[in-house]
């Protein structure tokens, strides 16, 4: 609680972020862009593997996009 209104104030740094990620797609679909997410406050945003930067954050997916995660136990 204390952690997302601190957040909010001030904002997140993105220090620790995952290693890039680039999602699987079927064959003849388009490819997804890379990408890499904060730790501390879950934003995701694009990564250029060309320059190995992180860049702009990336839009947050809606519930209707189909985009969802799920993890297991």
């Amino acid at each position: 609680m204390v952690d997302t209104v601190l957040n909010l104030l001030v904002g997140c740094r993105h220090k620790r972020i995952t290693r890039p990620i680039t999602p699987v797609h079927k064959a003849g679909a388009q490819a997804e862009d890379t990408y890499v997410a904060c730790l501390d406050c879950g934003r995701q945003f694009h990564y250029d593997v060309t320059e190995m930067r992180m860049g702009t954050p990336m839009p947050k997916a809606s519930p209707s996009s189909g985009t969802h995660f799920q993890t297991s136990c």
